[in-house]
């Protein structure tokens, strides 16, 4: 039984949830701590606790530099998703709400899957293209909803940034792919942590300001971004990303949007409105298909050839 609960498909699923259910978390905790930091001082913030943890990690774990052939991926991927994604997120979603962003945010897995094909080889069958098409209109119509019913031009600008932090996603999903073939999952996000810090490094001046102005809650919202959806989500996602093909896993945080909504329904009284929820479902909808399987088809079993019979002589008359 222990051998069945410890085998290499249960720990990349259970890895895969965990990453989904802290990101989801984490749309609700950017709300709120974002009507206290700016943008970049919150992304510096959370990386800056992240990368305390992650480096306690990698110390207590004696894993040293990743091999040369990781740091192009994890350059990329410390630039671009570490620091530019949360960046371009907090700022999002000081206009839009948190089920909103996390609706938008999940274009990502489209421009995942289409990059990994190009990029990485991975196969594009028609079904995933076909479900993509549907989660980019729900992803139209959610951005519709948003700049219609929050006052034009600001909220499309939320839209925008979000939109913004999903290519930012997927980009570092892929850059992140082809490094895990050099160093451990613990490396590699530990590294792009300290990328990403380094890269927010000119937000320290505002950080330094609003730290000591700011309530406990928005604080503790920051350092839980840090801890738990930054440090050790990012790690569990990687180690599922090393044992999973990258269009597959990004498919698998379409679950975050749904999560989002009930989160911040709960706790920030924040219920996106019908024509948002509409788009959500479309985005759904197109990750079940591009995740479903053919039926195979049903082909007659070839019939067994029949035995030739030896030809009776002819009678003799």
């Amino acid at each position: 039984m222990s051998s069945r609960l410890a085998s290499p498909a249960l720990l990349t699923a259970g890895a895969a949830t965990f990453s989904v259910l802290a990101w989801a978390s984490a749309f609700v905790s950017i709300r709120s701590a974002g009507a206290a930091y700016s943008p970049g001082a919150l992304a510096l913030g959370r990386l800056l606790a992240a990368s305390l943890v992650l480096v306690a990690l990698v110390a207590i774990r004696r894993e040293g530099l990743p091999p040369r052939g990781a740091w192009r991926g994890i350059l990329v991927s410390g630039l671009v998703w570490f620091g530019g994604y949360m960046v371009a997120l907090n700022w999002g979603e000081r206009l839009v709400d948190a089920g909103t962003a996390a609706l938008l945010v999940n274009v990502g897995p489209i421009l995942m899957a289409l990059l990994a094909a190009r990029l990485l080889g991975e196969a594009l069958p028609p079904r995933l293209l076909a479900g993509m098409a549907v989660s980019f209109g729900g992803a139209v119509v959610v951005g519709l909803s948003t700049s219609s019913g929050h006052g034009g031009g600001t909220s499309l600008l939320g839209v925008v940034l979000c939109l913004l932090a999903a290519v930012a996603y997927a980009t570092g999903v892929v850059a992140q792919k082809p490094a895990l073939a050099y160093g451990t999952p613990l490396q590699i996000t530990a590294y792009s942590c300290l990328v990403g810090t380094a890269a927010c490094l000119p937000f320290a001046g505002q950080l330094a300001i609003e730290l000591p102005k700011a309530p406990a809650s928005a604080t503790l919202n920051m350092l839980y971004l840090g801890v738990v959806p930054t440090a050790l989500a990012f790690t569990t996602w990687t180690y599922a990303l090393a044992r999973t093909p990258a269009s597959k896993m990004g498919a698998t945080t379409y679950a975050v949007p749904a999560i989002v909504v009930l989160l911040s329904w709960a706790f920030l009284d924040e219920v996106p409105a019908w024509l948002t929820l509409l788009g959500g479902a479309l985005c759904l909808t197109g990750v079940a298909v591009s995740r479903s399987r053919p039926s195979p088809s049903r082909t007659p079993a070839p019939r067994a050839a029949e035995p030739e019979t030896a030809a009776e002589p002819a009678d003799v008359q």
